[in-house]
């Protein structure tokens, strides 16, 4: 169960997945689709690579159709395209930056414009930069962070909720580190607990309108974040801490957003956090 140690690797921000040593495992290879999201039409933020990737090729695999914004990664986006595709579903790419507030409106309008509706939307976009001591957090880099953790979900989920009827349903990303902070990812960690809050919030003021609103926080997950924002000899041993002694890969995590997004499954379940630590227990 056990990783090795990783060669000590660095990449410039947001990193690609085509250099990472050893590739994250992201493409669900072995995942088996039982029709669970025929016929829905999801938009992931995040959706090149990562927990989106694994995701947009899950639900593809489901039979969804799938939009995959993202910033300027054009190559791993790219890449899951293809996989979206090879399952006979289409795959709309959204290159933009989420931190603006009229990129969140226009990857929603092109996803209900170009697949014809939205039914599942994953907000899963995330930046963080980590720091040495709270003084180092610069007042560009807060505003930043929140502007693409938090504040794209609460612009894409406004922008997509006219479109949103009965049975749809949001699924937010959040993180350990929301639930437990963390003293060198100051920023991320307050807006990962946001994130949480927001989830347990909407949950409540969604339920009238049948659309079911939850989250998946993961512990570590090896994904182009992580050589592109840590030290190499902070990447060399990331994750080994957890009781399974390795980081999570986007596949482990991609069933449990089909389990949430899947009316099947879930149909009871709104305003749950589901927290995938490794075999550590929640915080709290």
């Amino acid at each position: 169960m056990a990783d090795r140690l990783r060669p000590p690797q660095q990449q410039d921000p947001p990193g690609v997945t085509s250099k990472m040593d050893p590739p994250p495992r992201d493409s669900m290879e072995d995942y088996e689709g039982r029709d669970l999201l025929a016929g829905k039409r999801a938009l992931i933020t995040g959706g090149d690579s990562g927990i989106g990737r694994a995701v947009a090729i899950a639900f593809a695999k489901e039979g969804a159709d799938v939009a995959i914004a993202y910033l300027n990664e054009h190559e791993d986006a790219k890449y899951t395209e293809e996989r979206v595709r090879a399952e006979g579903r289409e795959c709309l790419l959204l290159p933009g930056d989420l931190a603006e507030a009229a990129q969140c409106r226009e990857i929603v309008d092109r996803t209900v414009g170009e697949l014809g509706g939205l039914d599942i939307l994953v907000n899963n976009v995330a930046t963080q930069w980590p720091v040495d001591s709270p003084e180092d957090l610069t007042d560009e880099q807060w505003t930043h962070t929140f502007d693409v953790n938090i504040h794209s979900y609460f612009r894409v989920t406004g922008a997509a909720l006219p479109h949103l009827e009965k049975g749809s349903v949001i699924i937010n990303t959040g993180s350990v580190n929301g639930l437990r902070g963390n003293k060198s990812l100051i920023d991320y960690s307050a807006t990962k607990g946001a994130v949480h809050a927001w989830t347990y919030a909407m949950a409540q003021a969604l339920a009238d309108r049948g659309v079911r609103i939850n989250c998946v926080a993961p512990g570590p997950v090896w994904t182009p974040l992580i050589p592109s924002t840590f030290p190499p000899e902070k990447v060399e041993k990331f994750g080994l801490q957890v009781p399974f002694e390795r980081a999570a890969h986007p596949d482990d995590l991609a069933p449990s957003y089909v389990f949430l997004a899947s009316n099947r499954l879930s149909s009871y379940y709104s305003g749950e956090v589901i927290a995938a630590l490794g075999g550590e227990t929640t915080p709290g």
